[in-house]
C-alpha cells in the first residue's frame, strides 16, 4: 500500500462525486393534457372603450390561453364588473378575485413605494423603466412591496410618457393653478397639490361625467390616443344632453 496512491484515488473519487451532483438534469416533458384546467377572472380599472388598455389586456389573456393550449384561461372584466375600478388591487389582496390589471398609483396611499410600479414625475421613460425592472432588479424590489399585500406583481404593458393634462382654461402662470380641481393620482398629484391644485383621484370611466357636471377643471390620463377617446365620448354625451333638454 502506498500513501500517495490512496490520496490520488480518494481525490479523484471526491471530484467525480461533485461533478455528478452538479450535472444538469433534464426535466421530464409533461404533456399539456396532463395539466389542470384553470379559469381565472381579471378585474381591471378600465372600461372597454379604452382601446389601448383593455384591448391590450385581452391580447395578453389570449396569449396565455394559446401558450397553454386552453388549459389556463383568464377572462378580463371592465372596471366595476368585479370590483370598483380603483379597488381591484384590494380585491386581489383580499382573495375575492384571482388577478387584476391596474395602475399601482391608485393604491399610492397604502404605500408610497407603489408609485414605482408606474412612471414617476420627471422619472424614467418606457425603455428606462423596463431596463430597471428586468436588468436593474426593479422587479425583485416590486415583489417585496407586493408581498406585504399578499400579491405577486408583473409588468403588463407600458403606455409611455403621459401628458401634462387637459384644462378648461388656459394656464399661463403657476398662480393659474391655484384651486384648480384636477384629476391626477399618485406622486404627480402630490406635486401639483403643492402648487395649489385640488387633486382628485377618480376612475377613467367617471372622468367624462365629472367634466360634464363641472366637478373637475382639468384631467390627466394616458396619452393622445385614449385621450382622443375621451374627446369623442365627451362630444357624444354633450349631444345626448342637448337632446334631452330639447325633449323636455
Amino acid at each position: 500500500m502506498k500513501r500517495r496512491n490512496i490520496l490520488k484515488y480518494t481525490t479523484i473519487a471526491a471530484v467525480g462525486s461533485s461533478l455528478n451532483a452538479c450535472r444538469k438534469k433534464t426535466p421530464p416533458i409533461l404533456s399539456t393534457q396532463t395539466q389542470p384546467i384553470i379559469n381565472w377572472r381579471m378585474a381591471t380599472s378600465w372600461d372597454r372603450y379604452f382601446e389601448i388598455l383593455f384591448e391590450g389586456i385581452e391580447t395578453l389573456c389570449r396569449s396565455v390561453s394559446t401558450m397553454t393550449e386552453g388549459r389556463f384561461t383568464i377572462t378580463p372584466y371592465p372596471g366595476g364588473d368585479l370590483a370598483p375600478p380603483l379597488e381591484v388591487f384590494d380585491a386581489v389582496s383580499a382573495g375575492t378575485v384571482e388577478c387584476c390589471h391596474t395602475n399601482t398609483f391608485y393604491s399610492f396611499e397604502k404605500s408610497p413605494a407603489l408609485a414605482f410600479g408606474t412612471t414617476l414625475p420627471f422619472g424614467l421613460n418606457a425603455q428606462q423603466q423596463n431596463a430597471w425592472l428586468y436588468q436593474g432588479k426593479g422587479l425583485d424590489a416590486w415583489q417585496k412591496i407586493f408581498s406585504e399585500f399578499n400579491i405577486i406583481g408583473f409588468p403588463a404593458g407600458n403606455s409611455g410618457t403621459q401628458m401634462g393634462g387637459w384644462f378648461r382654461r388656459e394656464i399661463n402662470t403657476v398662480a393659474d393653478l391655484k384651486n384648480l380641481r384636477m384629476r391626477l393620482p399618485g406622486l404627480g398629484g402630490q406635486i401639483m397639490s403643492r402648487l395649489g391644485v385640488k387633486v382628485m383621484t377618480i376612475a377613467g370611466q367617471d372622468i367624462v361625467p365629472a367634466l360634464l357636471e363641472g366637478s373637475i377643471d382639468a384631467v390627466e390620463w394616458i396619452g393622445l390616443y385614449d385621450d382622443a377617446t375621451f374627446r369623442d365620448v365627451y362630444t357624444q354625451w354633450q349631444a345626448f344632453r342637448h337632446q334631452i333638454f330639447e325633449w323636455n
